[in-house]
């Protein structure tokens, strides 16, 4: 029997960002008892939160808690806030951030959560290294949670179980009473930076998956991308000092299978109608939300060059994103690499 004392839950969170995450995670957190102030960029979603509890735009059919509040004003969120969670597209961070921590809004004992899975361009810094350069805090004061969290199969409560990560055990555990509901089961871990890389590369390896379903490929294709995809995630995370077993977790190989093999998943999406022969620009129309993995791609890619670890599933991705290789063509170049043991 465990005798790991309970930590208290924290009663008053912001989530900055009204995405279909964003909204899917404010629910869990009304759901399991705080009190939660959205902000949101755009009015019309604000008020829709507010004046009708349900975010059509990004969660159609879904309704709200009573707890789950919205605003434009980025102070009026703030306010009172113990724990603040960013749901902010990945490459905007820097700039929210920066404004937000001039103002002065991010109080000095405030539990800060990533719930992004990407890598900074240019920077090659993952979230939690974002928040931590532009805030100045502790980096034991900032948690990320991730795992396999499709937000429209959360948001409709259906069982699912997700990782807090952070340096520190104890804030760790109040993440996680925060958002423990009977679907939504938070485990913890103190592998920050596996947890995070995790999450960011399984991106690109579902706009493989993607791609390979427009090309009319099948499971064996599928199943082989994920597992490949998983051993040049892992080998960039070791190399990085991660603890290899983060990514047999639920942050790793659960995380992967259920954005490569799932149709809500943006990034698979995406890769669908690249695989079909669509432009760029032809399936970010058809996509409508911001998917991270186009322009992490090019970060990790950056990141694994200079840290000198192989990924070739992440090069040909790339390559068809931003340099207009065919799908098919990345497909031959992976399967004509020189043969190697596993």
């Amino acid at each position: 029997m465990s005798t790991r004392k309970k930590i208290a839950a924290y009663k008053r969170v912001a989530v900055l960002g009204a995405g279909s995450w964003g909204t899917a995670f404010a629910k869990v957190l009304g759901d399991a008892g705080a009190e939660v102030m959205i902000w949101a960029r755009r009015p019309e979603v604000a008020d829709a939160i507010r004046t009708k509890h349900a975010n059509p735009e990004y969660l159609p059919g879904v309704v709200l808690p009573d707890r789950v509040g919205a605003t434009t004003d980025a102070a009026t969120a703030f306010a009172g806030a113990d724990l603040l969670v960013f749901a902010v597209p990945s490459q905007t961070l820097r700039e929210n951030l920066s404004g937000w921590a001039s103002a002065g809004l991010i109080g000095t004992q405030t539990t800060l959560v990533s719930l992004m899975k990407g890598i900074e361009l240019g920077t090659g810094r993952r979230m939690s290294e974002v928040i931590v350069e532009v805030t100045g805090v502790e980096p034991d004061r900032v948690a990320v949670v991730t795992g396999p969290n499709l937000a429209p199969e959360i948001a409709l409560g259906q069982p699912t179980a997700c990782v807090v990560a952070c340096d520190d055990e104890e804030r760790a555990a109040a993440v996680q009473s925060t958002i423990f509901t009977p679907y939504f089961r938070p485990y913890t871990n103190d592998d920050l930076l596996g947890c995070e890389l995790g999450g960011a590369v399984k991106n690109v390896i579902a706009l493989a998956c993607g791609m390979a379903v427009g090309m009319g490929l099948g499971d064996n294709t599928k199943a082989a991308l994920i597992t490949r995809g998983l051993a040049e995630t892992a080998r960039l995370g070791v190399r990085l000092g991660a603890d290899p077993l983060t990514f047999a977790g639920l942050a790793g190989l659960g995380d992967l299978v259920g954005t490569c093999m799932s149709p809500l998943s943006r990034n698979r999406t995406f890769g669908v109608h690249l695989g079909r022969g669509e432009s760029l620009e032809e399936a970010q129309i058809a996509t409508r939300q911001t998917v991270e993995g186009v322009k992490s791609c090019l970060a990790i890619r950056d990141l694994a060059r200079g840290h000198g670890v192989e990924m070739p599933i992440t090069e040909q991705v790339e390559l068809v994103c931003h340099e207009g290789l065919a799908p098919s063509v990345a497909v031959a170049a992976l399967m004509t690499r020189e043969p190697k043991p596993e």
